[in-house]
């Protein structure tokens, strides 16, 4: 489906892992699939572990929540590499077809398809097998894909390419199009390279994601494209009170609200999408690229990936409770860094479990999930209305 702005999120069950995450999940975009290899290229040993870290193993596992087989993988997926040559979905096919269409996620996307388990089971991109890229299977209707940390994050630089020549490229994290298009020296900026990759990234230019390949167009010039970066490879900015209809959040106490938008999903929303069996905190109806404030000062004790809350960070406030933001695009702070009251920690989008663009936001006892307090009692107490 498409993202909207008025997305939402829900939690995922024990077996609920984080498949893409980068490229994997809910990924709409056509993606090359690769010819079988004759023989697996990474140990079953290691696909073994992949399985016990997705889904504890289960290679016949289908909880409905949209992620299917040992190794998780969505319908789009399976059927972009595949796999329904052998069965319709992944936990229909046996542990060796899985393992199989597997090879081709792997070759195609680099062990970042499964960002935590790749890790935990030792799965490297040198376990890729060597193979030919076939034409790629494109879906009627392009669907939304996971968005990827724009360019605060740090940026993995590929090795310099020689002027003229075609190459492949793989997306690192920070990567938008007009970056890849400068350092890379593509003719033309970003937009020949949209073009040449139009296939691979679907209707929005905006969203590529780690791990993707790309292929650079040819020629290519010996500098940079002295063009400036084209609106629409930049961020969107937060809307302001006139844009929102909404008066603009008061810092008189030293709080303020996270950004500046309506609340789309109240606190303790009842509904069988979370596993506490109701809603931990508050969603704003924000898109993509909406910059995101501390709503007060405190310090980071947690940035980074966080399964279905996607990338989110953990504040402790100056009063011993916890703030949440989660499923940012992008994060800007890192653990143990102080942060004053409306500074920008990072950007808002729609990074693990969720159904479109918004910002999630909690208030705690502790960090930890479960001791969630009443964002909106929270922040009226201090004067701040959401």
């Amino acid at each position: 489906m498409f993202f909207t702005g008025s997305g939402s999120h829900r939690r995922r069950t024990h077996h609920e892992k984080t498949i893409a995450r980068v490229g994997v999940a809910s990924l709409g975009a056509a993606l090359p699939f690769l010819a079988a290899a004759s023989a697996t290229a990474a140990p079953e040993s290691v696909w073994d572990a992949v399985a016990q870290c997705e889904s504890s193993g289960d290679w016949a596992i289908n909880t409905g929540n949209g992620f299917y087989g040992g190794l998780q993988f969505t319908a789009s997926t399976w059927a972009a590499y595949g796999g329904q040559e052998y069965a319709p979905q992944a936990h229909m096919a046996t542990k060796d077809q899985q393992i199989a269409i597997a090879e081709k996620v792997l070759a195609g996307q680099g062990p970042g398809a499964w960002p935590q388990c790749s890790v935990t089971a030792g799965l490297t991109a040198g376990d890729a097998p060597a193979q030919a890229a076939a034409e790629p299977t494109l879906p009627a209707t392009p669907a939304a894909r996971q968005e990827n940390a724009p360019a605060k994050a740090t940026v993995v630089r590929q090795r310099p390419l020689t002027p003229g020549t075609a190459t492949a490229y793989r997306v690192a994290i920070g990567d938008t199009l007009s970056r890849i298009a400068e350092t890379q020296h593509v003719k033309g900026g970003w937009q020949p390279l949209y073009q040449h990759n139009r296939h691979a990234i679907g209707p929005n230019p905006d969203l590529i994601y780690p791990g993707q390949q790309l292929t650079l167009p040819s020629p290519r010039t010996a500098e940079p494209p002295s063009s400036a970066v084209p609106a629409a490879a930049k961020p969107v900015t937060a809307p302001d009170s006139q844009q929102t209809g909404r008066p603009a959040p008061s810092t008189a106490t030293g709080y303020l609200a996270p950004v500046s938008a309506p609340v789309t999903t109240g606190y303790r929303v009842a509904g069988s999408n979370w596993s506490s069996g109701y809603h931990t905190g508050v969603d704003f109806a924000v898109p993509t690229g909406t910059g995101v404030k501390a709503v007060t000062s405190g310090t980071v004790v947690s940035a980074g990936w966080a399964g279905a809350y996607g990338n989110q960070v953990i504040i402790r406030l100056t009063d011993g409770k916890y703030a949440q933001y989660a499923h940012l695009s992008s994060i800007s702070v890192a653990p143990s860094q102080a942060v004053t009251s409306g500074q920008q920690i990072g950007l808002s989008g729609a990074t693990g479990n969720t159904t479109g663009p918004h910002l999630h936001f909690e208030i705690r006892e502790t960090p930890s999930y479960g001791s969630d307090i009443s964002p909106q009692t929270y922040l009226a107490a201090h004067g701040i209305q959401i």
